[in-house]
């Protein structure tokens, strides 16, 4: 596994809005996950068990009662003042409480409001214990006076209209009041915020009077819940920081998410940071032939290390960009032997999915051919030396030694380093290596280490000039056109399952439905997480695939109800008798974002000893442009597995993040890309 820092460079600006929105990564999209039939609860439900000892979570806290570390400031409405001090041994001490069962908190976590007949339908089944608020459910909520969390924000930090309602009307009713949804991330900090001591600071942006009219309403909301619901008046109460944001950012950097200038401090975890450096990581630049490299846009605040590659000519690939003509790569060639050039020379070429069957020009193929002869030939010098010598002692030619030059290093790339770039740099593998397409999107994958995506259009087309490709290819032997068809490769939509660990891939039905590809793959083992695979008679008995490298995780729907948490065990143990034994194991589902994702984000957390926030970027990256959608319960749960990952470890209970702030963090990553 390639090496990762724990922390990103610090003091690397945002690019967000004042309230956090993080901008979309290019070519991603959330697909539609069917949450399948209501779940069967019987005809009867049966009245609920008494609770036992160990199903009631004795919760504590250091702000309650209020008085026992911190100060009294008013009683009408109750409000308390606590230094920086009290906050960090508060907030330490709820990252060490164990969380709540899943049963205990769903399907409340999930958004019951009195009018979405849907929701309550599906998830209570009509029944209105089930809307009641946990009594299990204590935490701690930080809210930002005047909202910008673009600077001095601190961790966890929220802004006011994310829970009050405008005026004195007490807090948002965020349930929604209609839709259905398995996925409402972004209500968590809200709700649990109704169920949380809530500590209220500024900047010097905002004055005194401003947080203490913000704290007051709080108060007053806090007061109205409580009567609402049945809570004992001043359950949790309101808190004003006292000590100035500079005193914190100074004393306790570890509480500080972003500093008072807006610079990340490098000691919060950022879900929208961390995905990028992992995607930085994941397609961190390679060489996939002779001083060809395929990889990112080099970028050296996400990662430093590009700096050390020095390229001579960079290629980017975009939408906006034309095939290059000859005259503009011959203008490149000749600039790249001036001595006095300055940095690489920049070149554009059109993006994947871009020249589209059946409308495709005579250009943009003969431009294709152009641009992967030219690279070759500025890779390649000393062989297109000895191709001349060769030539020469046959047809009695001299060789023109000014064409000889020294290699030139080429980096094809894009933003993320695995679409923009994928039909130039197959096209180009195909070229220099010698290969059919169906063994340059195995062997570029495989071989190679690049884990990429393509489009349908991609495949057409570069199956359909194979021949015209392999015919120009320096490398290739014997005719274009008796090439043995693939089966498998007319079967994808350009993607291959995603990577996730060397031994661990994530995929869809109609992945595990392929099971040439898998084979080409690598991969010996299919684990199905509520979807069934369906491979014809002949291929079955072909492959002859032993019964015991196939496992099925049934009666697992994604319905927010059914529980995957009983099924790690055996799912690890699953993955693990394949890594033992030198294959590969895919997961997964329908779509490949959920139950699927679940596991591999369980696995690993397991090898490799992540946070569930990290293991869930690491994951997230690797999917590549599908967006893995673990919905509420399934996120929840992996939260609890973090706790039992640590007991087995030997490790003290420590979470990095809350749930609440989890939640948040991935509706914000997730807002850019909603319908």
């Amino acid at each position: 596994m390639p090496g990762r820092s724990s922390t990103p460079p610090p003091h690397l600006k945002l690019n967000t809005s004042s309230r956090g929105t993080p901008a979309a990564i290019p070519n991603k999209h959330i697909p539609v996950c069917s949450p399948g039939p209501v779940p069967d609860r019987g005809l009867v439900t049966p009245p609920a068990s008494p609770p036992t000892r160990d199903s009631v979570l004795e919760t504590s806290s250091i702000t309650f009662p209020p008085t026992k570390h911190c100060s009294e400031y008013s009683d009408d409405p109750p409000l308390f003042t606590i230094n920086a001090e009290t906050l960090a041994d508060a907030l330490e001490h709820v990252a060490t409480q164990p969380l709540p069962n899943p049963d205990q908190v769903f399907p409340w976590l999930h958004g019951l409001h009195a009018d979405n007949q849907i929701q309550l339908a599906f998830f209570t089944n009509r029944r209105k214990s089930a809307r009641k608020v946990p009594r299990c459910l204590r935490g701690l909520t930080i809210v930002k006076t005047g909202g910008n969390l673009a600077s001095s924000k601190l961790k966890g930090a929220i802004a006011p209209d994310e829970l009050l309602a405008p005026g004195d009307t007490g807090f948002i009713e965020c349930d929604p009041k209609d839709g259905f949804s398995v996925r409402n991330f972004q209500i968590q900090a809200c709700k649990l915020a109704m169920v949380s001591d809530i500590i209220v600071y500024g900047d010097t942006r905002t004055s005194p009077s401003e947080t203490i009219a913000l704290a007051k309403r709080l108060s007053k909301a806090q007061r109205q819940y409580e009567a609402r619901n049945g809570f004992p008046r001043c359950s949790f109460n309101t808190f004003m920081l006292s000590d100035p944001f500079n005193h914190v950012q100074e004393h306790y950097p570890h509480l500080v998410a972003i500093d008072s200038k807006g610079a990340m401090m490098g000691n919060v975890l950022d879900f929208s940071y961390w995905e990028r450096y992992e995607m930085c990581v994941m397609s961190k630049a390679s060489e996939i032939s002779s001083n060809v490299f395929l990889g990112p846009t080099p970028d050296p605040a996400l990662d430093p290390s590009c700096c050390d590659q020095v390229f001579d000519v960079l290629i980017e690939a975009s939408d906006m960009a034309h095939v290059p003509d000859p005259p503009t790569l011959h203008k490149v060639r000749n600039m790249l032997e001036k001595q006095d050039r300055r940095g690489p020379l920049q070149l554009d070429f059109p993006s994947s999915g871009s020249i589209m069957p059946p409308s495709w020009s005579h250009a943009e193929v003969d431009g294709l051919m152009d641009t992967c002869k030219w690279i070759y030939e500025l890779a390649n010098p000393l062989e297109l030396r000895r191709c001349k010598r060769k030539k020469s002692e046959t047809d009695d030619e001299a060789i023109e030694l000014e064409d000889i030059e020294k290699p030139r290093k080429v980096l094809i790339h894009c933003t993320d380093g695995y679409t923009e770039t994928s039909l130039l740099g197959i096209a180009y593998f195909m070229y220099a290596e010698g290969l059919p397409a169906h063994e340059a999107w195995v062997r570029l994958h495989r071989d190679k280490g690049r884990n990429f995506f393509a489009y349908p259009s991609d495949v057409t087309l570069l199956t359909q000039i194979q021949s015209r490709i392999l015919q120009s290819s320096p490398r290739f032997q014997g005719s274009p056109f008796h090439i043995s068809e693939s089966r498998w490769l007319p079967r994808i939509d350009g993607s291959l399952p995603s990577r996730i660990l060397p031994y661990m891939y994530l995929g869809n039905l109609g992945h595990a439905n392929n099971p040439e590809l898998l084979r080409e793959l690598g991969i010996t083992r299919i684990l199905s997480v509520g979807e069934t695979v369906s491979w014809p008679d002949d291929i079955r008995e072909e492959l002859d695939w032993p019964a015991e490298n196939l496992m099925m995780v049934d009666r697992v729907q994604d319905n927010g109800v059914d529980p995957l948490w009983d099924e790690f065990g055996r799912c690890l143990k699953f993955i693990e008798a394949g890594k033992r034994e030198g294959g590969a194991t895919l997961v997964h589902c329908r779509v490949g974002v959920s139950r699927s994702a679940t596991i591999c984000i369980a696995e690993v957390m397991n090898e490799l000893g992540l946070s569930f926030p990290r293991a869930y970027c690491f994951v997230r990256a690797r999917r590549l442009n599908v967006i893995i959608q673990p919905h509420l319960r399934f996120t929840y749960e992996l939260l609890k597995w973090e706790e039992y990952q640590r007991q087995r470890r030997k490790e003290p209970l420590r979470r990095e993040l809350e749930w609440a702030t989890i939640a948040r963090e991935i509706a914000l990553m997730n807002k850019p890309y909603s319908r």
